[in-house]
């Protein structure tokens, strides 16, 4: 099934903390959660690791959301858009934004 977001699009957050923001998707979790950049922050405590090299102390990280509190940035109209799919005349299935049926730019 192809999924209405994709990792490489710039979408909005529609509910919780960071309403309103925007970012990019930075990949998926799942088929229902996505991890938006600089979106979702949290402090988290990690132990360090010599062995690995790692640091220890509170890090900065991006925790993965739903999908259906994110919504594609569509650029025509400044805002968040809903999206739905398309057969074109050569049989490519396409996204298109709900409110002007445009295609996604893939």
């Amino acid at each position: 099934m192809a999924s209405k977001i994709r990792q490489g699009d710039e979408v909005v957050v529609l509910a919780g903390k960071d309403k309103d923001k925007r970012g990019t998707v930075i990949k998926m979790v799942g088929d229902d959660r996505v991890v938006v950049e600089n979106i979702n922050m949290v402090k988290k405590h990690t132990k360090p690791n010599p062995n690995k090299g790692e640091p220890g102390g509170i890090l900065d990280k991006e925790m993965p959301m739903h999908i259906s509190n994110v919504a594609l940035f569509n650029p025509e109209t400044g805002k968040a858009d809903r999206v739905g799919f398309k057969i074109l005349e050569d049989g490519v299935k396409v996204r298109i934004f709900k409110s002007n049926d445009e295609v996604v730019d893939i």
